[in-house]
């Protein structure tokens, strides 16, 4: 019997929402990498010049996607630019910026409070920007991934210590932007692929990057790179940076906001499990609970991706990124 194009459709786009969000969750364990990298340099240069050579260094690995960017750039509308620029010079520039301002003051662990800030922008974003609604099931995803996440961040949830403020401050900064970062992206992925999507974000970070260390620091901030900083910068951008991206957009393409921004929660499950193996964090019983409770929680959204966007919890309006495939200039997918 053969099988009617509805039929057909929906179970493709069924794939289409359980694999994006694997994507998702994939590229945020690779952000959990970024202490391996950035840490160090964030104890030895100032957190602008790191920003901008990571965004330096990606532009030109990503020159031919950005060329397949520009006939989906001829179709924006001025939300879309708005969208663009927040996306790139907020999210890609003044975020990673703020992050890596956090990681000066040698405490691995506290910048990860960010997610628990992330999720709630996310969440409200999504529902004002891209209208997105929740269903009953998300709330019992949101408080259980959320829940686990704040456990994997202090030692003792209870008696979280003041001298974290400061960094709690920074990522919280980040966290915001990088909520609105999701919400934006997600709605240009119903105009422009991943592959480009990533390209136009680091493309116009350079930029904001570049006058962001002329204010901090001013022209002096261009000149304090050493050689030996060469491997660690190129590893940044390589691998919590470009592959990272690459994997995360594809995955928002076809993943609801609300949903994707608990999949990024894998970041802080993996980011613990590096600083405990590269830099010796102990971890605690309550941590312990909050990586079971996390990990249970990401493990079945992810399986009930495989049905459909609605028993994840969320119904989601936007159009399937294949129909702007041939729009954006790359491949049908």
């Amino acid at each position: 019997m053969s099988t009617s194009p509805l039929v057909a459709a929906g179970r493709a786009a069924t794939a289409r929402t359980g694999t994006g969000f694997l994507f998702v969750v994939l590229a945020s364990a690779l952000w959990g990498t970024d202490a391996l990298f950035r840490r160090g340099l964030a104890l030895e240069l100032p957190a602008s010049s790191v920003v901008f050579a990571e965004h330096a260094i990606l532009v030109v690995l990503t020159l031919p996607l950005l060329r397949r960017a520009l006939p989906a750039l001829r179709t924006f509308d001025r939300a879309d630019w708005v969208s663009i620029l927040l996306i790139g010079s907020g999210a890609s520039a003044i975020a990673t910026m703020l992050f890596t301002a956090a990681f000066a003051f040698d405490d691995p662990n506290a910048p990860l409070l960010l997610q628990k800030l992330q999720p709630l922008v996310a969440v409200l974003g999504a529902r004002l920007i891209l209208g997105e609604r929740l269903m009953p099931r998300y709330a019992l995803y949101f408080t259980l991934a959320v829940g686990g996440a704040y456990l994997i961040t202090f030692p003792d949830p209870l008696a979280v210590s003041v001298n974290r403020l400061v960094p709690a401050l920074l990522a919280a900064g980040a966290a915001s932007l990088w909520a609105m970062g999701t919400v934006l992206g997600r709605r240009l992925t119903a105009k422009v692929a991943f592959g480009p999507l990533t390209a136009l974000r680091i493309a116009f970070g350079l930029p904001a990057s570049a006058l962001i260390v002329i204010l901090v620091q001013g022209p002096s901030g261009f000149t304090v790179y050493a050689p030996a900083d060469g491997t660690a910068l190129l590893l940044l951008a390589l691998i919590p940076g470009l592959l990272a991206l690459l994997l995360y957009y594809r995955g928002l393409s076809r993943t609801p906001a609300a949903a994707a921004t608990l999949g990024e929660l894998a970041f802080p499950l993996s980011a613990l499990v590096i600083n405990y193996l590269a830099f010796g964090a102990t971890v605690t019983a309550s941590q312990t609970l909050g990586i079971a409770v996390l990990a249970g929680t990401i493990t079945v959204m992810g399986l009930a991706g495989r049905h459909d966007a609605e028993t994840i919890g969320v119904e989601d309006p936007t159009p399937a990124p294949a129909a702007v495939a041939s729009t954006a200039g790359g491949p049908r997918r």
